[in-house]
């Protein structure tokens, strides 16, 4: 499931050339409110949750098994008047996964799904631009949370947890994410380049997004967006390339110069 089909090789390259592009003017002028923690160090905190060992076979790309600094990084939102609640938000997640991606850029292939939509040991490939794919398994499904674990072909290694939950009157929904690249190339992009860092930021930023909408409500107070992160083992300790702690940023409309992104 890490390649796509060829019959939709076009469709895929013609998301790359056009699509990037969309997104890329979409993100320059989005007003929504994005708060950052900055990057800092993690600890032992910060890895990822042990995977249920039926889960894991020789297709699954474990955070162990990529390259560079492992990061830990969430996105939230709080959602004031929803019309439906934590346990319907994420059965629509997993009954509708593509309506949650930014689909100028990214498809799912997710033949053969049950009526009730994604479920343990269910996988899916997220078509993306660029020389991969992100191929993907369902390990754990729960009434109020999705699951997944990376496999071999994905641009990342590592996890990707979903949830949501009432809190003080409000919805919140929020994605918590644990990974190192895939790949040489895809560590050179992510932390030198950053060029697969944005694509990652915008995608996750717009699934928050979508979540608001899916949910009938109105967003509160942006997407709050934070990462921490750690050396791979026996290598120095060197910062990798990123904002600096305690910075934030807001979404202007009108101004181009100064969007900077984790």
């Amino acid at each position: 499931m890490s390649r796509p089909r060829w019959s939709r090789v076009p469709a895929v390259i013609a998301r790359w050339l056009l699509g990037t592009g969309l997104v890329t003017w979409r993100y320059l002028w989005e007003t929504t409110p994005l708060y950052r923690g900055g990057e800092c160090r993690g600890d032992d905190q910060d890895r990822p949750p042990q995977l249920p060992p039926e889960a894991v076979d020789d297709r699954v790309q474990r955070a162990e098994d990529g390259y560079g600094p492992l990061f830990h990084r969430s996105f939230r939102v709080r959602i004031a008047e929803a019309r439906i609640d934590a346990g319907r938000l994420i059965e629509q997640v997993c009954r509708d996964f593509e309506r949650f991606v930014p689909t100028e850029v990214v498809s799912i292939d997710a033949d053969g799904l049950r009526g009730q939509g994604l479920d343990v040991a269910d996988e899916l490939v997220v078509e993306m631009p660029g020389p991969w794919n992100g191929p993907v398994r369902v390990v754990h499904r729960d009434a109020r949370s999705l699951h997944l674990v990376t496999l071999h072909g994905h641009m990342e290694a590592g996890q990707v947890h979903f949830r949501a939950r009432g809190e003080d009157g409000l919805l919140v929904f929020e994605i918590e994410l644990w990974a190192r690249a895939g790949s040489r190339l895809v560590h050179l992009l992510y932390a030198h380049l950053r060029l697969a860092k944005e694509v990652q930021l915008n995608m996750w930023v717009r699934f928050c997004l979508s979540a608001v909408a899916a949910s009938g409500g109105r967003l509160m107070d942006g997407v709050h967006i934070a990462t921490r992160w750690l050396d791979p083992p026996g290598t120095k300790c060197v910062t990798p390339t990123g904002d600096e702690p305690g910075e934030s940023t807001r979404g202007t409309g009108n101004q181009l110069p100064g969007r900077r992104a984790l």
